[in-house]
C-alpha cells in the first residue's frame, strides 16, 4: 500500500482529527489522550499515587451496598485528599464492581481525574464461614468463582485495576475462621500469572497477595516454607500488614511507658509511644524484607495495610492498652506517611471511613473505628487542616458537608487522649 505523505502546514489539523476518528470506531476514552494510565510499576513507591482502603458501607450489615451515588461522593472526598489509589478486599459483593464502574463515569465526565484500584479477591479454606469444621488443608470451591470474577472485572476495567492481591490475610494461623496453607494462594497466583502470558490478562498488571507480615516470614520461622519461597518468587510484589495498633495489647513491650518518662506530660507520653510504633512498625517491615530479599533479592515491598482506631471500649481502651484516641490516630497516620514517601513504599492505610458493620454488635468495637473520618462523614483530628483549608469544600457525603469531630474543639479533643500504661 502505497503511503501518502502529510504536508507539514497540516500536520496540526490532521492528525488530531485522525486520533478523533479512530477512537471513535475503537471506543478509547478521550483521557486516554489527556491523562495516559500509569501502570502498576509506576504507582507503587510513587509518593505522588497516594493509597488507601476504601469500603463505602455505612450501615451495619453488608447486605446494605453503598450506592453508586455515595460511592462518588466518597471517591470525590478521597480525590481531594490527594488519594489516587483504592484497595478493595473481595468481588461477590456489588461495591467492587461499582466502585470501578464509578470511577470509568468519573474519568470520562473529567479527564484530570485519576483513580486506580488495587482489587482484591477473597480466599478462604473449606467450610469458611459455615457450621461445618473448617479444613485449612483444603480450599474452598468458592475460591474459583472469586478469581474468576477478579479476572473478568480487570479485563472490563484495565485502565482502573492495576494490581489483583489474592486473599487478605488469608494464610496467617490467627485468622482461624478462613485461612489456608500458601500452596492455595500460589497456585492462584501462578494461574493469574499464566494469563498475562497468554494475553487473556494486561500484562502490566500486578498480581500480589496481602497479608501479615508473619505469613510473609518476617516473623516466626514455622512460616518458612518452599510453598512461602515459591509465592515470594511468583508474586509481582509482596504486600505486607503492620500492626503496632494491635500488637499494644499482644505484645506489648515496646508501647509501655519507660521509668525515664515519669517527670514527663501525658501528651508527650503518648507522642514518645507513638515513634515507638513507628520504629515497631519499620522493624516488621525490615524484618518482612531480610527474608523476602534472601530468596528474591529484587523484590518490591509495600505495605498493604497498616492503621490505627480512634475509639475502642475493648482490648485498646481505656481499660486495656489505652491506644484508642484521635490524637493518637493522627500521629500514627502522619508518621506512616512520611516515612513510607520518604522510602518509596506504598502504604494502603486503613482505612478511608469508618464501617459499623465490623463489629456489628458493639458500636464502640475498635473495628468500626479505624477510618480517618466518621461514618457520617466528619474529618477527624488528622484531617483538621484539609478542613481548615478548605479541601473539602462544596463536597458532602449523605448530604452533609464535611466538619471537624468535637465541632473543631482541639482541647476538648485532647482532653480524650489516652496515657499508654507503665509496665507492671
Amino acid at each position: 500500500m502505497k503511503t501518502i505523505p502529510i504536508p507539514v502546514k497540516y500536520k496540526d489539523f490532521i492528525i488530531p482529527l485522525l486520533l478523533i476518528t479512530l477512537m471513535s470506531f475503537t471506543n478509547l476514552p478521550l483521557y486516554s489522550q489527556n491523562n495516559p494510565d500509569k501502570t502498576a510499576a509506576q504507582i507503587l513507591g510513587n509518593p505522588e499515587y497516594l493509597a488507601i482502603s476504601y469500603g463505602g458501607y455505612r450501615q451495619k450489615t453488608r447486605d446494605i451496598q453503598p450506592t453508586l451515588i455515595q460511592i462518588k461522593d466518597d471517591l470525590k472526598i478521597l480525590h481531594a485528599m490527594g488519594i489516587r489509589v483504592l484497595r478493595t478486599y473481595n468481588v461477590h459483593l456489588a461495591e467492587a464492581s461499582n466502585i470501578l464502574k464509578v470511577i470509568r463515569e468519573m474519568k470520562d465526565e473529567d479527564p484530570s481525574f485519576e483513580m486506580y484500584v488495587m482489587l482484591g479477591a477473597w480466599i478462604d479454606c473449606k467450610n469458611a464461614w459455615t457450621h461445618l469444621p473448617v479444613n485449612h488443608d483444603e480450599e474452598s470451591d468458592r475460591n474459583a468463582v472469586e478469581i474468576d470474577r477478579a479476572v473478568e472485572l480487570a479485563n472490563t476495567y484495565p485502565e482502573i485495576v492495576k494490581i489483583i492481591a489474592v486473599g487478605n490475610e488469608a494464610m496467617v494461623k490467627w485468622a482461624t475462621s478462613y485461612y489456608v496453607q500458601p500452596w492455595v494462594i500460589l497456585k492462584w497466583v501462578n494461574h493469574l500469572q499464566n494469563l498475562k502470558k497468554e494475553d487473556k490478562l494486561p500484562k502490566d498488571l500486578w498480581v500480589t497477595s496481602s497479608d501479615d507480615f508473619a505469613s510473609w516470614g518476617g516473623g516466626d520461622t514455622g512460616y518458612h516454607t518452599k510453598d512461602l519461597e515459591n509465592l515470594i518468587k511468583a508474586v509481582d510484589y509482596v504486600s505486607m500488614h503492620t500492626y503496632p495498633y494491635h500488637n499494644t495489647h499482644y505484645n506489648p513491650d515496646f508501647w509501655f511507658s519507660p521509668d525515664s518518662e515519669n517527670d514527663v506530660n501525658e501528651v508527650q507520653k503518648a507522642e514518645t509511644a507513638m515513634e515507638r510504633a513507628l520504629i515497631f512498625a519499620k522493624q516488621q517491615y525490615k524484618n518482612v524484607k531480610s527474608y523476602v530479599h534472601s530468596i528474591s533479592p529484587d523484590k518490591p515491598i509495600h505495605i498493604g495495610e497498616t492503621g490505627w482506631a480512634s475509639v475502642s471500649d475493648g482490648f485498646y481502651g481505656a481499660e486495656g492498652s489505652k491506644a484508642s484516641d484521635e490524637y493518637k490516630q493522627a500521629l500514627y497516620y502522619q508518621k506512616m506517611r512520611n516515612w513510607t514517601n520518604a522510602e518509596n513504599i506504598s502504604c494502603f492505610y486503613f482505612e478511608a471511613f469508618d464501617e459499623p458493620w465490623k463489629d456489628s454488635s458493639n458500636k464502640n468495637g475498635s473495628e468500626n473505628h479505624f477510618g480517618i473520618f466518621t461514618v457520617d462523614g466528619k474529618a477527624k483530628f488528622v484531617l483538621w487542616n484539609l478542613v481548615d483549608n478548605h479541601v473539602f469544600s462544596n463536597l458532602k457525603r449523605d448530604g452533609k458537608t464535611i466538619q471537624k469531630t468535637f465541632s473543631g474543639d482541639k482541647n476538648l479533643m485532647m482532653q480524650t487522649v489516652l496515657v499508654p500504661p507503665k509496665k507492671d
